[in-house]
C-alpha cells in the first residue's frame, strides 16, 4: 500500500530524515519505535503531506506521488490522527466528524454507522463540543475523524499517550479489527512496548533519523527489541 524510499526531511538547515525506505502492507500493521527524538513523528509528518518532504520517494497503492499537500494525500486516501490529537474544542463531536467528509466526493459524503460501532460513546456525546470531552475520548474522536476519510492508509502517531488504561484497550481492538477487515495499511507509531508489539505484523525501529532496524514481527523478540530502546534510551 505505501513504499517509501530515501525519504528525506529538513527543518530549517537540520536534517531530520536521513533516506527512510520502508513499505507498509494492506491488512497489516507496522509499528515504527524509537525513543524520543528520533524522528518517529517527522516521518509521519513526511508521508501526510503536513510537513513537506525534502527529497526522496513515495507511492500509495502502486502511484507514485510528488510532494503534495496534506488535504491532496487525504484525497488520495492518506488518514492522519497527530500526536496531540488536534480536534477542534469548539465543534461538536458529530460537527468534528464531518470534517472528515470533506475529503470524499460529494456522493460519499455520509456519516459511517460503523464510526458509532466502533466507538459508541461518540454516538452518545455527539452533541457534546468536542473541547469537553476526556483525553481517552478526544482520542476516539480523532481516530473516528480518521476514519471517516475512507483512508487506505492509516497514520496513528501516539494513540495511547495520556489515555486510561480501559481506552488503551478498546483503542488496540478497534485497530486489530480494522487490520483484520484487509483493506487498510496501518503505521503505528508508539512508545508503549507491549501494545505496539501485540499488534505489530512488521516492525520499524528507528535511531537519529534513519531506519536502525526493519522485519517482521516474528524475526524480531519482545526481549530484543526492548534491549535495543533501553540502550538508545542509556
Amino acid at each position: 500500500m505505501l513504499e517509501t524510499r530515501d525519504l528525506t526531511l529538513h527543518y530549517g538547515g537540520s536534517r531530520i530524515l536521513n533516506g527512510i525506505s520502508l513499505s507498509a502492507e494492506k491488512g497489516e500493521v507496522t509499528c515504527v519505535m524509537g525513543t524520543n527524538g528520533v524522528g518517529k513523528t517527522s516521518l509521519l509528518k513526511a508521508i501526510s503531506g503536513t510537513h513537506p518532504r525534502s527529497g526522496g520517494e513515495m507511492s500509495l497503492d502502486g502511484e507514485q506521488l510528488p510532494a503534495l499537500r496534506p488535504h491532496d494525500l487525504a484525497r488520495r486516501g492518506v488518514g492522519y490522527v497527530p500526536q496531540g490529537r488536534m480536534i477542534f474544542p469548539l465543534l461538536t463531536v458529530r460537527e468534528n466528524l464531518e470534517t472528515g467528509l470533506a475529503c470524499l466526493p460529494k456522493g460519499e459524503r455520509a456519516m459511517p454507522d460503523e464510526i458509532y460501532e466502533l466507538f459508541p460513546v461518540l454516538k452518545e456525546m455527539q452533541d457534546r463540543r468536542g473541547g469537553d470531552l476526556s483525553g481517552g475520548q478526544q482520542q476516539q474522536l480523532a481516530i473516528g475523524r480518521a476514519l471517516v476519510m475512507k483512508p487506505k492508509l492509516l497514520l496513528l502517531d501516539e494513540p495511547t499517550e495520556g489515555i486510561q488504561p480501559n481506552i488503551i484497550q478498546q483503542i488496540g481492538r478497534v485497530i486489530a479489527y480494522l487490520r483484520d477487515q484487509g483493506d487498510m495499511a496501518i503505521i503505528l507509531v508508539e512508545q508503549y512496548l507491549k501494545f505496539a508489539y501485540e499488534l505489530a505484523d512488521s516492525i520499524v525501529v528507528m535511531r537519529r533519523g534513519e531506519v536502525e532496524l526493519s522485519g517482521r514481527k516474528n524475526e524480531v523478540s519482545l526481549d530484543r527489541l526492548s534491549a535495543m530502546l533501553t540502550s538508545a534510551a542509556a
